[in-house]
């Protein structure tokens, strides 16, 4: 195999996370292609872009050039073909849902460069689900981000049984350039190395929520407290996103499970049903931004 070389980086999905991964590429000098399947949703994102510029300057003290050259390294596709014609790798950051992954990755093979390399940003679902359907299984792996990429920046990178060793180099590699802290899996782990550890943990305060033991803001005060953790599960649960963390619960609800089941209730019916969803709409568990938790008198 010739030296892996990435340049040229497609995304495929311009919801938060995907905007989040093109922004992050392109401010660390890559040529980014982001892709979704309407002007609409690219007309979206490029107001995100607009408004991460202003977070990266205050979180990461990035410069006002920086984050203009970031934006002008950018740009935007509605034509799967026409954006990954150049692309040395492709990271797919769509729903969360294995048939239209399936469908998704068996039109990607069609008109993507025998040389790109593909790369799910799944978070739950393991890449040899849809290794035969990329067309080129040893040149697929996973690559998952966190949520506020450039502040939690993680990236766990798992292959499947035939990933090329040399591709697999390559991402981690990248991930690095990319500003990410590399955190490369040795085997097919459904949950990653982060949310293996952090579900349980949501899901043991979620259950002393809706059992009604004690509420969000005493519960996450007690973690901050006893831990020295800046931030409590219910403030992680608004970062990750409550639909995300009401989707993790159904799986198991729909198993029979029963804490999964009222948990899921909960989210629907008090959170997801009224528009609470997290920091995307600035509400979730704590209103935002200036949550609770990052006052000074909260832990009193």
């Amino acid at each position: 195999m010739d030296t892996i070389n990435i340049k040229n980086v497609t995304v495929c999905g311009a919801g938060v996370l995907g905007g989040q991964i093109a922004f992050q590429t392109a401010f660390h000098r890559f040529n980014v292609t982001i892709y979704d399947i309407s002007n609409e949703i690219l007309e979206k994102a490029t107001i995100k872009f607009k408004l991460l510029s202003k977070t990266y300057k205050k979180d990461i003290s990035a410069t006002q050039k920086e984050v203009d050259a970031a934006i002008a390294r950018i740009k935007f596709s509605t034509n799967l073909k026409e954006a990954t014609k150049d692309a040395d790798l492709v990271i797919e950051a769509i729903p969360e849902n294995i048939r239209v992954k399936k469908e998704f990755y068996i039109q990607l093979a069609k008109v993507a460069p025998l040389k790109s390399i593909f790369c799910t940003n799944s978070s739950t679902l393991l890449p040899s689900m849809f290794a035969q359907e990329t067309g080129r299984p040893e040149r697929f792996l996973a690559l998952h981000f966190s949520n506020l990429i450039w502040k939690h920046n993680t990236a766990e990178i798992m292959g499947h049984p035939t990933t090329s060793p040399k591709v697999f180099e390559a991402i981690v590699d990248f991930s690095k350039a990319i500003g990410m802290v590399a955190l490369p899996i040795h085997k097919e782990q459904s949950g990653y190395i982060l949310n293996s550890l952090l579900a349980p943990f949501l899901r043991s305060a979620l259950h002393l929520y809706v059992n009604n033991i004690s509420d969000p803001e005493t519960i996450d005060k007690t973690w901050i407290k006893a831990s020295g953790s800046p931030m409590g599960p219910f403030g992680i649960c608004d970062v990750v996103g409550i639909t995300t963390i009401c989707n993790i619960n159904k799986i198991l609800a729909d198993t029979g499970d029963e804490l999964s089941k009222m948990i899921v209730k909960e989210l629907q019916e008090n959170f997801i049903s009224k528009g609470k969803l997290g920091i995307p709409t600035g509400k979730g568990f704590y209103n935002y931004p200036n949550p609770a938790y990052e006052q000074e008198d909260f832990l009193k």
